[in-house]
């Protein structure tokens, strides 16, 4: 009985520490973000906009995306030597922040160049290739690109040479942070690829 007794009184004791809520993350500092994306102006601009078509608009991104693919780089479940040397040294704090000031930026639009390939990479963005079993890519990231955090990034106004990147390194297994783009990836021609990576670029 007074074991009982014990049992009972530890249990009312521990039971706040235990059931409170844990901490919330502090809201992000896009003060702070602004000033730790300096290291970043070099190949993404001050503000994440229309920079160098080799690297991604990161202007309107969604921040959650952002900060799993600095984690991914920073644990080396995404391969680049640039980016892992560059999230090595931001701590999570810093890469939310980070993440929250380029997303609080205003997407530039884009265009689509290459009218010969536009309709097929309209198709294949709104109704996949059904032969190939590629699913549409606006099932994911929606019919306007915008994308769904934290799995799905905005694609609308993506540079269409960075975009195709992505998708070849994806199709070659270089890069592996998401098994299923890397499935897709692997079922698309040079041809379609560079259809709906240009035509993407026009989304807005």
């Amino acid at each position: 009985m007074k074991s009982l007794l014990a049992l009972t009184l530890l249990t009312a004791l521990l039971a706040p520490a235990f059931g409170a809520d844990a901490p919330a993350a502090a809201k992000p500092d896009l003060a702070k973000g602004q000033e730790k994306a300096q290291m970043c102006a070099a190949c993404h601009t001050s503000d994440g906009s229309r920079g160098t078509p080799a690297n991604p608009i990161l202007a309107g991104q969604h921040a959650d995306y952002l900060v799993k693919q600095l984690t991914e780089f920073k644990a080396g479940k995404r391969a680049n030597p640039i980016m892992s040397g560059m999230a090595a040294t931001l701590t999570d704090e810093d890469m939310r922040n980070v993440a929250a000031f380029y997303s609080s930026k205003q997407a530039k639009p884009g265009a689509a160049k290459n009218a010969d390939t536009v309709t097929l990479g309209e198709k294949i963005y709104r109704g996949g290739i059904a032969a190939k079993q590629v699913p549409a890519c606006a099932g994911c990231h929606s019919p306007t690109g915008a994308g769904i955090p934290a799995q799905y990034p905005r694609l609308a106004g993506q540079h269409a040479e960075y975009t195709e990147a992505q998708l070849v390194s994806f199709r070659a297994g270089q890069r592996g942070n998401s098994a299923q783009m890397v499935s897709i990836a692997a079922r698309m021609s040079d041809k379609e690829i560079k259809a709906v990576a240009d035509y993407m670029a026009g989304l807005n």
